[in-house]
């Protein structure tokens, strides 16, 4: 390996370890936000410069000198992490006050139940909407695990059914589409509100860490098989574990023959050397031009801006990596991309910067009104479980956030009293 690759592999492990020591004590966004970005562009390009590649098809082969790739990747993370953590003390925004939150459950003690139902509603009906408000309810099914976490951290009991019933819908959910990352993604911060009610020590966290690894590992490979099977065999759990049991009989789910092919699935940096091999070669930078649409699509609705980019838009992919899609299939250019090819190698790291900035104030925005309303830290994971994910378009990401965020302050604008503490001396004479 070269030292580029020691580095980030180096730098990797060690945001690993921060988010690692950080469960049971605190919702750690940013860390993941970080370790997300670690497993993404260094450790899948890591290993896909020494000797994975060889193992991918060309399309998902890295297509720059590894120099060239980490002199970009390598500061633009590091960047995004520096803007994430910047004046941000005591992890502002992810701290929850568990007395706090008990003693809202306890005058409101019918709240995370209203949480739960209006999550499983909106789940259901968002189907029927068009992709727009389709998307709000979709925001608004994330209210079931909002419920859940009111129910883990301020009751005085463990309700298993309430867990069963939220994991269960997300399980089925995932089965019935084939994507999986809004799963795992869900399964971690569970774990993590429950580390925070529970106080997990290392022994816990270890066993827990290695049941997700084993979890994603199978999910990862299974994925591309199982999407292809809904069609002839339907979806569920049970097409799910027959194609299961056949890849093991082949190949061996664990085996190096079967793992090394999936190393694309973490790798996110074959998109950039494409990207990067493409501009400004055969594509001029676009010098904020693609960076203007991606704002649009954020914070515009669709009748204000009626040509505002797509999700899932294949044309801007093809001409921005080079990397033409087969029909169903959907890639997206990353945060990393989009600054690399509207600013450079140098503006890229300065967006990536101020990206990571702007996630830090929405965090400092969560803790300072948390101190008012003391459920809203638990909201941060609905703001950001869509954010963590790199390899997502950021016209995506971008409008997920907005749209979350202003869910939130219209839900708190109308309803202060509800979400605020009303009995503080009261509920203390109580409990002394």
């Amino acid at each position: 390996m070269s030292w580029t690759s020691y580095f980030s592999v180096l730098i990797s492990l060690h945001h690993f370890l921060l988010f690692f020591d950080a469960v049971g004590k605190i919702i750690p966004v940013r860390y993941l936000l970080g370790v997300f970005m670690c497993l993404q562009f260094f450790i899948g390009p890591s290993l896909s410069y020494n000797g994975f590649d060889e193992y991918q098809y060309i399309v998902y082969r890295m297509k720059i000198p590894e120099n060239e790739y980490f002199a970009y990747a390598i500061p633009a993370v590091l960047s995004f992490i520096i803007g994430l953590h910047l004046n941000s003390k005591g992890l502002a925004g992810e701290s929850v006050d568990q007395e706090k939150v008990t003693k809202f459950v306890n005058e409101n003690p019918k709240l995370p139940y209203y949480f739960l139902a209006i999550g499983f509603v909106a789940s259901i009906t968002s189907g029927f909407f068009s992709s727009d408000l389709a998307f709000v309810f979709y925001l608004i099914g994330s209210f079931k695990f909002i419920g859940l976490f009111l129910l883990v951290l301020g009751g005085k009991y463990l309700k298993p059914l309430p867990l069963t019933l939220v994991i269960g819908s997300i399980v089925s959910s995932s089965l019935g589409d084939g994507m999986f990352h809004d799963l795992l993604t869900w399964v971690i911060f569970v774990a993590c509100v429950y580390g925070v009610r529970y106080r997990f020590g290392v022994n816990i966290k270890l066993m827990g860490l290695g049941i997700f690894i084993v979890f994603a590992t199978v999910i990862q490979q299974m994925k591309g098989i199982y999407r292809e099977s809904i069609g002839s065999e339907g979806a569920g759990i049970e097409t799910f574990g027959k194609l299961l049991e056949q890849q093991n009989e082949q190949n061996g789910i664990f085996s190096f023959e079967s793992l090394a092919p999936s190393v694309t699935r973490i790798n996110q940096g074959f998109i950039i050397t494409n990207i990067m091999n493409t501009v400004p070669d055969k594509v001029p930078f676009s010098n904020g031009e693609e960076m203007r649409q991606i704002f649009e699509a954020a914070f515009l609705p669709r009748i204000l801006a009626p040509n505002k980019l797509n999700a899932g838009d294949r044309e801007v992919f093809t001409k921005w990596s080079g990397i033409k899609l087969r029909a169903g299939t959907s890639m997206g250019l990353s945060s990393l991309g989009d600054a690399y090819l509207n600013f450079g190698v140098l503006g890229g790291c300065i967006f990536m910067f101020l990206l990571g900035l702007s996630y830090n104030n929405i965090l400092k925005v969560f803790h300072n009104q948390g101190k008012t309303y003391p459920i809203l830290p638990l909201f941060t994971t609905l703001v950001f479980y869509y954010p963590i994910r790199p390899d997502c378009e950021l016209q995506t990401i971008l409008g997920h956030l907005v749209k979350s965020c202003f869910l939130i302050y219209v839900m708190i604008l109308f309803s202060k009293d509800m979400f605020s503490l009303k009995k503080k001396e009261s509920f203390l004479k109580e409990t002394i």
